[in-house]
């Protein structure tokens, strides 16, 4: 299947009704254990950068600790630091639109026209449609999905990793196009330095 091109920043102005679920709760171990989703990008925290992207949503349910974000509902997996599909279980458990947009907590870049151009995608007779990068990779940590589709996938799912988990549901893939010096939304801050580079994009505030 080929990825969506076309789907741009500026596509679906009127999304359909959604929660969104940020999973904020890893351990940050190539950040030395620091509270990555708390860190600064151009003033915000990553977490609220990345709220700000589904803004829209109905509901916003944050998979991590507590923190001073007004109207945002907070989970913790179990156990806490569990990865991703303890944290996505408890993020569903929140969600009661028919579609939700799962998010990382540290994609500085991701804004609402990414998160629009992923809910267009969503087939009808589909489970959802989640973001892939210039080399076609999928971003499973950026996507929309059917509720109803991950909740029966989690049902019978017993391993750990958020691949085999989501990709036999068979998302459709979609590539926004990145201008020239446009820093694409698939950018994430796993280490200092990918932190120190989004800082730099973000007008060398931290």
């Amino acid at each position: 299947m080929r990825p969506r091109s076309e789907a741009g920043a500026d596509e679906a102005a009127c999304p359909p009704p959604y929660d969104a679920v940020i999973l904020a709760g890893g351990r940050a171990e190539r950040l030395g254990g620091a509270d990555k989703p708390g860190a600064l990008v151009g003033g915000l925290p990553l977490v609220e950068r990345v709220a700000a992207a589904v803004g829209d949503a109905r509901a916003v349910v944050v998979v991590g600790p507590p923190r001073d974000m007004p109207g945002v509902l907070f989970a913790r997996e179990d156990p806490p630091g569990g990865g991703p599909v303890p944290a996505l279980r408890a993020g569903l458990a929140e969600v009661t639109s028919p579609l939700v947009v799962l998010l990382a907590a540290d994609l500085p870049f991701v804004v609402a026209g990414h998160v629009r151009a992923l809910l267009a995608a969503v087939p009808e007779h589909g489970a959802g449609a989640v973001l892939v990068d210039d080399g076609g990779r999928e971003q499973w940590l950026t996507g929309a999905w059917r509720t109803a589709a991950l909740k029966d996938a989690l049902g019978t799912y017993e391993g750990r990793s958020l691949r085999g988990l989501l990709g036999p549901l068979g998302p459709v893939p979609v590539r926004p196009p990145v201008a020239p010096g446009e820093t694409p939304p698939w950018f994430d801050c796993d280490t200092v330095d990918d932190l120190r580079a989004a800082r730099e994009r973000a007008g060398g505030r931290g």
